[in-house]
């Protein structure tokens, strides 16, 4: 860019020994005034106290300023933290309004912070003040919380009595892990709870605890509760019903669920031929109705024997869903590929080195454990055959001759000839795909079957909170070791999170309101315009953004400038309501 420099900046150009500090400014202002007007400072500060001997800068300015790092970075390591702090100074100083020094910043202050936040009693009060001051700072919807859980994976050392044990894995078997449950806010899915616990634990323990904190966070009854099937256990489905409020859930195809499941499905193949099932459809991306799902509902009530409590009125949605069934179809295709050749596998030819099955029962036996691991049991139909191999020797040593004794054996081998696929078992094992119960205690009147369907299928919603900790601030592995540290490392991380949602949502919510449409956040197509900008586009939109402070040899302020705020930046601020959030970078004094 070329341009005319005013009269004031020549004069200080041309004073002898000045000093140019130049900071990447970026996205760390908008980051840091949005924490800001969520009062997370206050907060932290509020449960966090500080200590007489304790260094000025405060912890809830300590975590606030850190996030900012790992949100712009990428990068939750500790050791990393100082020497970016050490190259915005400046920039951090005047956002904060606080005295910034790199000892703030150290090793071991950063592993104090997270040594606080790891104690149950401190976070559980700074995630009710935090929910509390977001509901209504926001006016955000609270009529729907989702649940779910993931893992997260580290090359640790398993100890007993660790967070990190080996479990069911949902990232790598090989690796121990910790396992993270949230349950967010529906439609924008904030994380209203988390809880980390060791590797091993089962999904479906974690929930009760879940649900009661969000009781004491929205404080209202009548919400709804949309989880996975390990969610829709009856212990869990009792203790929501118990507070007053609904859940929905897809049922386990385990217990008397498998038992009753084949029946109705039969109940549903039968209404499909009358033509009695519901077609739900759903609007693409083009505007165009796709059929995503047909169903059926019926009422039950469930007596828990153990459970002083009234009986539980539910209602079962038997759902077929087109898209389940053609990705169970080809599934079976591949394992019925895969069992071929592991059943042909089983007889190669004679020759050097290559084992021959001698016993018609090991065969047998060989054959039903691969249909039955392949779970393709009476869908394939083998054909083998039985040979024999007569050789006649003379027993002993030396030259054979007319008169010398002879010996005859039988060596047997069996052989698959031909591996054939029932295609009328297939067919009709075809025929029952696609099909999954859901159970809620929603009346039909306040939740119609269409729009229970609806409601599950954007259970993506809760997934973007762990997309967002795995890629976004890339909490694995983890790179820290002891407990306290890795369970105060994570409730960092998802409040960096909640940064990221509400940003997201506010924007979204002010461009639709206006009916403005962003352009320039996909550097694919520059002429692209969205009114759904993600909050990692948005952020983007503030690269190279920069702070040029001209001082004298005595550290007198001479000249400050920052970059020229762009219109789309300005819009972004705006939708936000921070549109000083840069100002405070270009006045001096």
């Amino acid at each position: 860019m070329i341009g005319t420099l005013s009269k004031k900046t020549q004069q200080v150009l041309c004073t002898p020994e000045l000093v140019i500090i130049t900071e990447r400014v970026d996205d760390v202002a908008l980051l840091i005034a949005q924490m800001i007007r969520m009062g997370l400072p206050k907060i932290l500060d509020k449960h966090i106290p500080q200590r007489g001997c304790q260094r000025e800068l405060s912890w809830g300015w300590t975590a606030i300023i850190w996030l900012a790092y790992i949100l712009t970075e990428g990068d939750h390591r500790k050791v990393s933290v100082a020497h970016y702090i050490s190259r915005m100074c400046n920039t951090l100083s005047r956002v904060t309004g606080q005295a910034i020094e790199v000892l703030d910043f150290d090793d071991d202050r950063l592993s104090h912070l997270l040594r606080h936040l790891s104690k149950g009693k401190t976070w559980k009060a700074v995630e009710r003040d935090l929910n509390r001051q977001s509901i209504e700072v926001y006016q955000l919807p609270t009529a729907i919380v989702r649940c779910d859980a993931t893992t997260v994976s580290g090359f640790h050392v398993v100890k007993e009595g660790g967070l990190m044990q080996f479990g069911n894995s949902k990232d790598d078997p090989n690796l121990p892990q910790i396992k993270l449950a949230a349950a967010s806010l529906d439609p924008l899915g904030m994380p209203l709870t988390i809880e980390v616990v060791s590797g091993e634990h089962a999904d479906d323990t974690l929930y009760t605890g879940l649900i009661d904190r969000v009781n004491v966070a929205i404080n209202k009854a009548g919400l709804l509760f949309v989880g996975d099937c390990k969610m829709s256990s009856l212990a869990n489905r009792l203790h929501i019903a118990s507070g007053g409020h609904f859940y929905l859930s897809p049922l386990p195809k385990t217990g008397c669920t498998a038992q009753e499941m084949p029946e109705w499905i039969n109940k549903g193949l039968d209404k499909a031929r009358e033509g009695g099932l519901e077609s739900i459809f759903r609007e693409n991306e083009l505007g165009e109705k796709v059929l995503i799902a047909t169903a059926y509902e019926f009422d039950r009530t469930l007596q828990e024997p153990l459970v002083k409590t009234a009986a539980l009125q539910e209602r079962v949605l038997v759902i077929h869903s087109p898209a389940y069934a053609e990705r169970q179809s080809r599934g079976l295709e591949k394992r019925l590929d895969t069992a071929q050749q592991h059943i042909k596998a089983l007889t190669p030819t004679v020759g050097r080195g290559k084992r021959q099955i001698s016993e018609e029962e090991k065969l047998i036996t060989a054959i039903a454990e691969i249909l039955k691991r392949q779970r393709v049991e009476g869908l394939l139909k083998v054909n083998y055959e039985k040979q024999c191999e007569t050789q006649t020797r003379y027993i002993g040593k030396g030259r054979g001759s007319n008169t010398r004794e002879q010996q005859t054996t039988e060596k047997i081998r069996y052989q698959i000839s031909a591996v054939h696929r029932d295609e009328s078992a297939i067919a009709t094992a075809q025929q029952r795909f696609g099909w999954k119960a859901f159970v809620t205690n929603v009346a039909k009147s306040v939740l119609l079957l269409s729009d229970a369907v609806l409601c599950y299928r954007k259970e993506y919603r809760i997934e973007r909170i762990f997309n967002r900790l795995k890629n976004r601030l890339n909490i694995a592995p983890l790179f820290v070791k002891r407990n306290d540290q890795i369970e105060g490392l994570n409730y960092l991380l998802t409040l960096g999170v909640r940064v990221l949602t509400l940003i997201e949502f506010v924007v979204r919510r002010s461009l639709q309101k206006d009916n403005v449409k962003l352009p320039g956040l996909h550097p694919e197509n520059h002429s692209k315009e969205t009114d759904k900008p993600t909050a990692e586009r948005l952020l983007k939109a503030f690269d190279c953004i920069t702070l040029t402070i001209i001082q004298d040899t005595l550290g007198n302020e001479k000249l400050r400038w920052l970059s020229p705020l762009t219109a789309v930046q300005q819009t972004i601020l705006n939708s936000l309501e921070l549109d000083g959030a840069y100002c405070l970078l270009q006045n001096s004094g």
